[in-house]
């Protein structure tokens, strides 16, 4: 188990695209870390396909120290997710601690907003291009792009390459 002691964090909220939460959540306790879903105070949200989630948590009582990644899915959730001071912050703080962050398809939008992007490879679903280049990222069309601490995937699709780089990337 290349992950035993290790902690991730995953954030959740409604319209979470159902396969980018629940495959990095599951190959990485796979690979024996512990992972946190962490919401916004809701007791369920349901994803883009209808899947459930119950968050183990809420962001507001998580510190970003007990982690030693982050994981943000896309679908809608993310719109909703960048909305909230305390997923930015956490985002931030995980990140200056050089810990890795890793975003998928429409995830893009929370580090947009936490100001971590500028300069940076990154890559995501066609749709918010326009939006990560505005922030000052760099975009490349690749199943997976990893640029220092940060981990970035398009669709779905990506999902192996995106656990793959994650995994990597912790061990």
């Amino acid at each position: 188990m290349s992950l035993s002691g290790k902690a991730v964090l995953l954030f959740c909220a409604a319209q979470y695209e159902d396969l980018e939460l629940w495959y990095p959540k599951l190959r990485l306790e796979e690979e024996g870390a512990r992972t946190v879903v962490a919401g916004l105070g809701e007791r369920t949200y349901t994803g883009k396909r209808g899947y459930p989630c119950t968050p183990d948590t809420t962001v507001d009582e998580v510190r970003a120290a007990e982690f030693d990644a982050l994981v943000i899915p896309g679908g809608y959730a993310p719109d909703i997710l960048r909305r909230s001071a305390r997923v930015l912050a956490l985002t931030r703080e995980i990140f200056e601690a050089g810990k890795p962050v890793a975003f998928i398809c429409h995830a893009g939008w929370v580090p947009i907003s936490a100001r971590i992007v500028k300069g940076k490879r990154v890559t995501s679903v066609g749709a918010i291009r326009d939006d990560l280049e505005n922030a000052g990222a760099l975009w490349e069309d690749a199943a997976v792009v990893v640029d220092g601490n940060l981990i970035s995937s398009r669709t779905p699709a990506d999902l192996g390459a995106f656990c793959r780089a994650i995994i990597a990337a912790m061990g």
